[in-house]
């Protein structure tokens, strides 16, 4: 659909085809998407810890049913909405691997093989469907379900990878950061130097982001005796909460988070997706 189709639909149709409700990927994205990982991990291990494993998955449940749906029945993109529903999903993903392999006594091999194949039918689903995986065509309720189907897969996936290279190698939490933080470079430098598709870049990079993150702030919060700093789970998740509030708060006021063309607040703007194939418009070089 076109800007001037669109246009002539009429103000309904612009609402449910123009009112993106994803940020921009900007360096404010990629901080804030990894400080959010960590604190999933952080956060999830200390409730599992301090509250029965049954209670903490139930409250995990529900906080990530209302914050989805504070997204999904907003029609314009809301910072602080959007990545309260990140820091949900990033809460129970950590939860539902580590139920898998705690509580199911399932290998991390096995959960990483089966989120990987999970992560690859959503993907071959969103893309048969609306034939296009890039960001910048949330502007539909179908494409926005496909999005945060994805979402809450890469956590589960990137939970249990994170986990599996930790354990099940032998590389500690500390190791394991430093490899995903080799490997989540690679996508932006094959699509800097190679021509590497965009949206395939981009959701590479979101999926290594999970491990990343939660590596590290494993390494924090363990003890020594387990390769870790003995920091806690509970101030590693409080520090990193408030910094990820920071950001949030800056990004409300400052609209860098905001698509160009799209106001922030105000009447929704035509935005045209870009094509299936996830080449960037004339002048746009994003996912």
């Amino acid at each position: 659909m076109t800007t001037g189709e669109l246009r002539r639909a009429g103000p309904a149709a612009s609402l449910r085809h123009t009112a993106s409700k994803v940020p921009e990927v900007t360096v404010y994205f990629w901080l804030t998407k990894v400080l959010t990982t960590g604190m999933g991990e952080a956060t999830s291990d200390y409730l599992v810890h301090r509250l029965s494993p049954v209670i903490a998955v139930g409250l995990g449940g529900i906080a990530l049913v209302a914050s989805l749906a504070l997204q999904f029945f907003r029609r314009r993109y809301a910072t602080w909405i959007y990545w309260l529903a990140v820091v949900c999903v990033a809460v129970s993903g950590t939860m539902v691997a580590d139920v898998i392999h705690v509580g199911l006594g399932i290998p991390y091999l096995v959960s990483t093989s089966f989120f990987s194949v999970a992560l690859a039918a959503v993907f071959a689903t969103w893309y048969a469907v609306e034939r296009t995986l890039s960001i910048h065509s949330i502007c539909t309720r179908r494409r926005e379900a496909f999005y945060w189907a994805t979402v809450m897969t890469t956590f589960a996936l990137g939970t249990a990878a994170g986990d599996m290279t930790a354990a099940t190698m032998g590389l500690g939490f500390f190791a394991s950061g430093v490899m995903f933080a080799v490997v989540i470079a690679v996508p932006a430098i094959a699509h800097w130097r190679l021509g590497l598709n965009a949206v395939v870049a981009f959701w590479f990079a979101y999926i290594v982001t999970r491990p990343l993150g939660a590596s590290f702030a494993d390494w924090m919060s363990v003890p020594t005796s387990r390769g870790g700093l003995a920091l806690g789970w509970g101030p590693v998740s409080l520090a990193m909460t408030v910094i990820i509030v920071a950001l949030v708060a800056y990004l409300t006021i400052s609209h860098k988070d905001a698509a160009a063309g799209r106001w922030p607040s105000g009447p929704a703007r035509a935005q045209v997706p870009g094509p299936a194939d996830g080449r960037a418009e004339p002048g746009r070089a994003q996912p």
